[in-house]
């Protein structure tokens, strides 16, 4: 049977997935008029009204609600054969994904060693807070910050989290030693935040380290204010405050003497863990696995 163009066919699936033809145009890169002249031609194909017209819009009909899904289903999986496909073709690119903060001050650091152990195989990094979809082929290694579990996919648990406050040795130098977290409070000191996402919604901040470790934080608690951890953590380096962080952000900070761990490194266990998270079988291929050996032995040592 022959089959209808697959232009058509793209234009209508996300003409219906968008509710309307301005927003797939955008995606499409074409004019408004542009998909819906494809979707006419679709229509025309088929013999069948896949849109009703109104003033206002457009809306799918029950018949056009269903093609759009099945074709969506076959999109999704020509997706995958194709990354797949891609993957097979060039064995040595291995794609990791992990959120911003880990990458920066874990994954980015660690990189020369691996490429000393294994030459032969080329990384691509992507830093994001929402999580890709290793099903369909985004990436093939994910370091993903969660309670889990993580259903259909190969997990293990990487890194557990310990939070310890941290500031750099000129900001400790120009004040009275700071001896208990209460002190924190008592006197004022600059904190430093990060904004809490909704992906981590638990995840340690200021008012639960303190009550964690048996101070009561005022109602509010002043400070700056950063939409990630590395920046946090670069504003405790350039002296403007204490932080909070857990050793795996830290990365080799502290070692390197740009912070110093308060209160004889006083740590509170994080509600969330670092899984390393695979598709199923995707250690059959030798860079995959390779990639993930390191990773693993990279963070034991760091424990």
């Amino acid at each position: 049977m022959r089959l209808p163009p697959l232009s058509s066919l793209r234009a209508f699936e996300a003409a219906v997935r968008h509710g309307g033809f301005a927003r797939a145009a955008e995606e499409l890169a074409l004019t408004p008029n542009a998909v819906a002249h494809q979707v006419k031609q679709l229509e025309a194909w088929l013999d069948v009204r896949l849109f009703d017209r109104h003033a206002r819009g457009v809306l799918p009909t029950a018949a056009g609600r269903d093609y759009a899904a099945a074709i969506a289903e076959l999109f999704a999986q020509l997706e995958t054969a194709t990354r797949a496909l891609k993957s097979r073709h060039d064995d040595r690119v291995v794609t990791v994904t992990a959120i911003p903060s880990f990458v920066s001050r874990w994954l980015m650091p660690r990189l020369t060693t691996l490429a000393e152990r294994h030459p032969e195989v080329e990384v691509r990094v992507l830093a994001g807070v929402q999580p890709v979809d290793l099903a369909r082929g985004e990436a093939d290694v994910a370091i993903r910050l969660g309670p889990g579990p993580y259903p259909g996919l190969a997990a293990e648990v990487l890194i557990e989290e310990d939070f310890v406050a941290v500031a750099s040795r000129a900001f400790l130098a120009a004040r009275a030693p700071l001896c208990q977290p209460a002190e924190l409070v008592e006197r004022r000191v600059p904190l430093l935040h990060d904004e809490i996402v909704p992906e981590i919604p638990a995840q340690i901040d200021w008012p639960r380290w303190l009550r964690a470790v048996g101070v009561t934080p005022p109602r509010r608690l002043s400070g700056h204010l950063f939409s990630h951890t590395y920046l946090t953590l670069e504003a405790a380096m350039a002296g403007q405050g204490v932080a909070i962080a857990s050793h795996a952000t830290l990365g080799d900070a502290v070692r390197a003497g740009l912070l110093t761990p308060l209160f004889g490194g006083l740590a509170v266990r994080g509600p969330y863990r670092y899984h390393l998270l695979t598709r199923p079988g995707a250690e059959e291929r030798p860079a995959v696995a390779a990639v993930c050996a390191w990773l693993r032995e990279e963070a034991a040592r760091a424990r």
